[in-house]
């Protein structure tokens, strides 16, 4: 267990304030003191069963822990417990085990209860002395498993070595039996603190404890203090701090340093300039630097005579008794007293330089990054400057006043705050430096650093409170009266606004402190009540109910809405950002008129800065706020907001589309969602010459604006401003359709040539749906206000053509993304016009390029094109017209399919399942398949059907030959066609036409670099064979020629496939050369020369004439 300054339960001069923990269930007393009893008598008889004593060790602690929070309630009871414990241990008949079982209970009441109380009830009569030391003499150091039995034993030896008798008559006759001197027991106590100071555990802070009692004692200190000092001075020389063995033995010595001998010392300068050597401050041990530090400050201690500050300022007497029989005149005298007393002490007050240096050091511990360390240094800092004459302390002040410097880091802040309130509790602080301190605490209770996607600064502001805490007990209600206001203010903003719990609970308990010991505070009793510890836990409860309830009072109304303004719209954290602008919605009725005049142009010019943080959050606000006047006046039928309000939210929507490539990936689509609805609502608020009726000056300049904005080279612009034009109301539009429509028109058309903004194009199809609806349809009337007969198939072209859009780029099929817009905005206009004017609907392939779309290869968007097919397909109110074959529809979908059977939807279905059925994804290829083939099969003995799919095939080759992403699966599809023979009943002819075509659409690929589309056009080949007549001699020399391509896969590959198909189509050669092919293609993976060779020789074998090698001619 580490010792520390609070473990005792209260912390004198070195503790500080501990957190309070509110225990619902308070304990009334030791309820388990008959339980305790027994299980400590059990003990001699369960310490051998290993079991049963870890079981009574267990419920033991069990028991200690309950009252760690109320360990007083122990103290009746301590004495008989230690004794019990202690009969076992001083027994002669007690084996090893029972005794460091019984100082294992001992060891749990010590930390629970603490040490410091604990230790005192040891026995320590001059009885007790030889007996402690002989047992401790006893144990191994080095014993892990009885650690506390050597803890609480030096524990013990501290009280026992405290006797009121020079220890030399404890020796005795010095010579033993064996005539070997005998070690004095000065020497003996000596040596084992010494021992322990250098080992490594909870031992280690027992022995310094045993240190600081044993230095103590007048005799030690005349005989053996020099020693033991040299003794510590060259141990810490002599270490390393970097030796983690040298650490602790550092560790160990400082320890016992650092207790109160060091203040009787005979020469601090020799220990100051060791430690100077030593660089203590510069250890990566934080505890090595708390304990440098305190070491230090106590030498400071030394060097300055044992007073109090005269000068200190002083808040009446610690006794309430005493201040309530002071009277007058005796205040007064009190008060003319000190000041004599501080003139006659400082004409002979001598500080010497080594003060200076001390200083120095706890300046620089104020900034450590470790909190331990600044605190101790804050402490040092007040120690110190109480015993500095007024003019060094003032001083003393100052240097602490520069760590308030946004130069500074966090740490330089928050020690700081904590010497500030160290010298305020102790009155050196005097309230003429308050003007340059207040200043500085009300920054702090606002200081908050962005680091990374975090920020630091809450210790800072949870010091603050602390200093605020301090000063409401430190300084009269007269002192603090100018700054009333200002602190109050601050303490309610960071008790509500604050993110973290921790510091809101902190500053409203220094809130409280100032209400009941200072009582100027505004309206303090009814906010506490409101504002109390639990109110102020939860972060929603204190920026929606809490925070309108304080504003509430104009004491503090401005300030709080002018620190959500500055502060918290701007937050890192989007959670504090968004809670911040319902905040200031909240707080508007508290001031309409300060919000609308001041608070709403600050946010407009936020909310186009370049911070992306401030913009959000500005934007929110603008708009939270903007609504709450709205609310406002509606219920004072006044508007609070004006014109200013609109123009300035026109110039946050336009220069947020302009910047919208700025934000970040994951926010923009929700941006843009905003700014749509946002645009939608200005127009209908504000742009509204008369009800219905466009200003036509702001139509003119919104449609010219965002038509220009579709031609902006930022692809985010050209959405945001296509999406603006979608949300127009109708009223903007009439007049300007045909404007609008060709602007999307040509965005739509130049994108999709140039193959990029993909993004932009799927709005842009998007928005032509959005404004043929707003528009409405009328078949007669005007094609710049409506929908008419005149452009409705100019509308239908352009959503057509952007269903063909397959756009790739290396996130994938992107044109997918405006082919399922396009589809969906294809039924959104057909049902429109299908229910006003049905009659300007023409026949054209919608139903068409939907039922390709069906087939295609992405799961998704095949599954959207089904659904709009069907919906549209069953729909009667309206009904659809101009559907071919509705008739046989209605029966037979959704299997797509079944479509090939219907001629006006064969060629579009055969084509999307072209790249599903020769695609890569497995799932898809096999049920994609599974119908082609079923389908297939159906139509074996139909040959005008076959035929038709035959034409239908070549029809789709010969119009995608130079297109990638149907050729090649159009190739895979077909290779699969020819092996599962569902062209069987064209072989029985000879040359037909169907393979003749096929043949020579197939001879443009191999000039083709591409390996993927070789590979597949080898496959085809090798199934061709299959057809009787001259074709098949021609299939032959194609493949022969393969067999000499430059690239040696597709040699190889050409190779294995015809060594498949001979194999399977034995009618293509002669038996009797059978095994000689066979044997030349399984040798054909040689270079090019010898290939050809082979070749040759398989032209002969197989009757094919020998390919003639063309001479280029070089021009």
């Amino acid at each position: 267990m580490a010792l520390s300054e609070t473990e005792n339960g209260c912390s004198g001069g070195e503790g500080g304030e501990t957190d309070a923990i509110v225990n619902t269930c308070v304990l009334g007393g030791f309820s388990e003191s008959a339980e305790t009893r027994a299980l400590i008598s059990s003990l001699p008889e369960i310490h051998g069963d290993m079991g049963t004593s870890e079981s009574a060790t267990e419920r033991f602690l069990v028991i200690m822990n309950r009252y760690q929070e109320q360990p007083h309630l122990l103290d009746p009871h301590l004495e008989w417990i230690l004794n019990l414990i202690l009969d076992f241990v001083r027994s002669e008949d007690s084996p090893p085990s029972l005794v460091h079982l019984g100082f294992k209970f001992l060891y749990i009441i010590c930390k629970v209860r603490g040490y410091k109380i604990f230790m005192q009830l040891f026995p320590h009569e001059v009885s007790d002395v030889q007996p402690v030391l002989d047992l401790l003499s006893r144990q191994d150091p080095t014993d892990s498993e009885t650690w506390e039995t050597r803890y609480m034993l030096l524990l013990w030896l501290s009280m026992t070595c405290l006797i009121p008798f020079d220890l030399y008559r404890l020796d005795g006759h010095l010579e033993a039996e064996g005539s070997k001197p005998r070690e004095p027991i000065m020497d003996r106590i000596l040596a084992i603190a010494k021992s322990y100071l250098v080992l490594s555990g909870s031992p280690r802070d027992a022995a310094s404890v045993l240190v600081s009692k044993f230095m103590t004692r007048p005799d030690v200190k005349q005989k053996r203090l020099g020693d033991f000092l040299d003794w510590s001075l060259t141990t810490v020389s002599q270490t390393n701090d970097h030796s983690i063995r040298d650490i602790k033995v550092l560790d160990g010595v400082l320890q016992s340093l650092v207790n109160k001998h060091t203040q009787r010392l005979h020469s601090p300068p020799t220990v100051l300039q060791c430690l100077e050597k030593k660089h203590l401050s510069e250890s990566s041990e934080a505890m090595l630097r708390k304990l440098g530090v305190k070491l230090i400050q106590r030498l400071g201690l030394t060097f300055l005579k044992p007073r109090l500050a005269a000068w200190r300022y002083q808040r009446g007497s610690r006794s309430l008794a005493a201040n309530l029989s002071m009277s007058q005149s005796a205040a007064a005298s009190a008060a003319v007293t000190p000041e004599v007393e501080t003139q006659e002490q400082e004409e002979d007050y001598d500080i010497p330089e080594e003060v200076e240096t001390v200083i120095e050091h706890l300046l620089v511990g104020l900034k450590d990054k470790e909190t331990i360390v600044r605190w101790s240094a804050a402490k040092g800092i007040g120690r110190v400057t109480g015993r500095l004459p007024k003019e060094l302390a003032d001083e003393v002040v100052g240097s602490v006043l520069d760590s308030f410097s946004f130069q500074e880091t966090d740490n330089a802040w928050h020690g700081g705050c904590l010497a500030l309130a160290e010298l305020g509790r102790r009155g050196l602080l005097l309230p003429s430096r308050l003007t340059d301190v207040v200043p500085l605490i009300i920054k702090s209770l606002t200081y908050e650093e962005k680091r990374g996607a975090c920020s630091v600064g809450s210790n800072v502001r949870d010091a603050a409170c602390y200093v605020c805490w301090s000063f409401a007990r430190a300084y009269e209600p007269k002192e603090l009266e100018p700054f009333v206001t200002q602190i109050a203010s601050a303490l309610l903003i960071t008790a509500v606004f604050d993110r973290n719990v921790n510091c809101r609970r902190a500053a409203s308990a220094a809130f409280q402190e100032n209400v009941g010991r200072q009582g100027t505070f505004p309206h303090g009793i009814e906010i506490l009540t409101a504002a109390d510890y639990y109110a102020v836990g939860n972060l929603n409860n204190c920026y929606l109910n809490i925070s309108v309830y304080i504003a509430g009072f104009p004491e503090y109304t401005k300030s709080m809405i002018d620190h959500l303004v500055a502060m918290k719209i701007n937050h890192w954290d989007g959670v504090i950002r968004e809670l911040a602008t319902k905040a200031l919605h909240n707080l508007t009725p508290q001031a309409p008129d300060y919000m609308a005049t001041t608070v709403l142009p600050q946010l407009l010019t936020v909310a186009v800065g370049m911070d992306l943080h401030s913009r959000h959050g500005a934007i929110l606000a603008c708009g939270e706020v903007t609504h709450a006047l709205y609310k406002v006046g509606l219920q004072t039928n006044r508007d609070k907001s004006g014109e200013c309000v609109s123009a300035g939210w026109q110039w946050v929507i336009d220069d947020t589309i302009q910047t919208l490539h700025l934000a970040s990936s994951g926010a923009k689509d929700g941006i843009m969602v905003a700014i749509v609805s946002a645009l939608s609502a200005m127009c209908n608020e504000y742009y509204q010459a008369q009800t219905g009726q466009a200003d036509s000056q702001m139509q003119d300049v919104l449609v010219s604006q965002y038509i220009e904005g579709l031609k902006s080279a930022q692809m985010l612009t050209r959405c945001g401003s296509a999406l603006a034009l979608g949300c127009l109301p109708r009223f903007m539009i009439h007049s300007k359709l045909k404007q609008v429509f060709e602007g999307l028109q040509q965005m739509c058309t130049v994108s999709q040539k140039e193959g990029n903004f993909t993004e932009a194009r799927r709005d842009a199809v998007r928005s032509i749906a959005q404004v043929c609806a707003k528009a409405g349809v009328c078949a007669h009337g005007s094609p710049d206000s409506v929908v008419c007969s005149e452009n409705v198939a100019e509308v239908y072209g352009v959503l057509l053509s952007t269903m063909s859009d397959y756009t790739t780029d290396s996130r994938g099929d992107v044109g997918a993304w405006v082919r399922e817009a396009a589809m969906t905005s294809l039924m959104d206009l057909t049902m429109l016009v299908a229910s006003s004017a049905p009659e300007i609907l023409s026949p054209d392939l919608m139903m068409c390029c939907l039922a390709q779309q069906a087939a295609e290869k992405i799961d998704r968007y095949r599954a959207h094109a089904g659904t709009i097919f069907l919906r549209l397909l069953h729909s009667t109110e309206p009904a659809v017209p101009h559907i071919p074959h509705r008739e046989e529809l209605l029966t037979i979908f959704p299997v797509e399919t079944t479509l090939l059977g219907l001629p006006e939807y064969q060629y579009h279905t055969l084509l999307g399942l072209t790249v599903s059925v020769g695609g890569i994804t497995e799932s898809t290829v096999h049920f994609s398949s599974q119908s082609l083939f079923d389908y297939l099969k159906g139509i074996q003995e139909n040959t005008i059907a076959l035929e038709q799919f035959g034409d239908t095939l070549l029809r789709i080759l010969r119009d995608n030959l130079r297109n990638d992403r149907v050729c090649v699966p159009f190739l895979k599809m077909l290779n699969q066609m020819l092996a599962n023979s569902c062209f069987e009943i064209f072989t029985t002819q000879e040359n037909h036409q169907f393979c003749v075509d096929l043949l020579g659409l197939c001879k443009e690929f191999k000039r083709s670099k591409d390996i993927s589309k070789l590979s597949a056009c080898v496959a085809v080949f090798c199934g061709l064979i299959q057809f009787q007549g001259e074709v098949r001699k021609k299939v032959l020399s194609q493949l022969l020629l393969l067999l000499c391509h430059s690239f040696p896969v597709i040699r190889k590959t050409t190779a294995s496939q015809m060594y498949e198909m001979l194999l399977t189509y034995d009618d293509v050669i002669d038996p009797e050369v059978l095994d000689d092919v066979m044997t030349s293609l399984s040798d054909t993976n040689c270079d090019l020369n010898t290939v050809r060779t082979h070749r040759n020789q398989l032209c002969d074998w197989l009757g094919v004439t020998r390919p003639k090698v063309v001479a280029k001619v070089i021009l």
